[in-house]
């Protein structure tokens, strides 16, 4: 990854230029940079699929509007100071929350609801267990089944656990000391954030009729070692109903925005070394311009 200049983005119809103020990284960000997510196609590309800037409006908003939103299927490029998206797919910034934490909330709470109320449809009195529950999606995640009123388990490494039972978590495993499948069953759902043979494991916990959704194993979801099981991919898209519904959870105080390590665009490098370790609380977001906070 080079730091540099790029001619600034002109919108198409239908689109807004938005100043960024804030961008967070994704695993999807760096899998695309070694190459084992989706195809780079020309060059020079810019990453980052999260933002939350101030927009220069067409008819569905203002010049000055504090916005956020996650970038259309196949589009990239939040790690700028300007990007050009469709209205379409973005929603008014609450004022509650800063630019850091809109952008943090982003891709996360998208892949979150949509795991949850869309794929698994999680219901009340169900116990649910999360993979990796200190991540980002997981712990938006944890929060919105809790709120629900599903019972939770998490893994989660022991210097994590009093944070993912502020949470909301009912039951920790520390994954470093405890096989969660010689301790848990009788789950109705499980969310994998893991993946590899964390996921394939899962599947033991489950009740018959039980369901579990993957979004650390690649585009499709593993098959199932079990026919009265059913393995999931989330289907994670991008619209203005599902952030407009992430707004009302945040204010309605469901949901808060996960804690945020913050780097500037030039540490990208720094940034994304971090987020391949697969060792974090919460997001790594991008000040941009040293205007995350406003």
């Amino acid at each position: 990854m080079q730091y540099g200049d790029m001619p600034a983005p002109v919108a198409a119809p239908g689109e807004v230029v938005v100043d960024i103020h804030a961008a967070s990284v994704n695993a999807a960000d760096w899998q695309v940079r070694i190459g084992v997510y989706g195809e780079v196609k020309q060059f020079p590309h810019i990453l980052g699929r999260d933002f939350s800037g101030v927009g220069e409006g067409v008819s569905d908003f203002q010049v000055g509007d504090a916005v956020f939103g996650v970038c259309d299927t196949g589009q990239e490029g939040a790690y700028a100071e300007k990007m050009a998206i469709k209205a379409s797919i973005i929603v008014n910034k609450p004022d509650s929350i800063s630019h850091m934490e809109a952008a943090g909330l982003g891709l996360t709470g998208l892949t979150a609801q949509v795991s949850i109320e869309d794929t698994l449809q999680l219901k009340a009195a169900e116990t649910i267990l999360f993979q990796g529950g200190a991540g980002g999606v997981a712990g938006i995640a944890i929060q919105l089944a809790k709120h629900i009123g599903a019972r939770v388990i998490t893994t989660a490494s022991a210097g994590n656990h009093d944070y993912v039972r502020g949470l909301g978590a009912d039951e920790v495993i520390d994954y470093n000391t405890v096989d969660f499948s010689e301790v848990v069953s009788d789950c109705d759902a499980v969310l994998d954030t893991v993946g590899g043979e964390v996921g394939q494991r899962s599947f033991a916990v489950l009740n018959p009729g039980g369901r579990a959704a993957f979004i650390g194993s690649g585009f499709t979801a593993p098959e199932s070692p079990r026919d009265d099981v059913r393995s999931l991919r989330p289907q994670v898209g991008r619209d203005r109903e599902h952030l407009q519904r992430m707004v009302e959870l945040v204010e309605a105080g469901a949901v808060t925005a996960p804690p945020i390590t913050t780097f500037d665009l030039s540490q990208a490098e720094a940034a994304h070394r971090l987020s391949e370790s697969r060792h974090l609380r919460g997001k790594l977001v991008f000040a941009v311009s040293g205007r995350g906070d406003g």
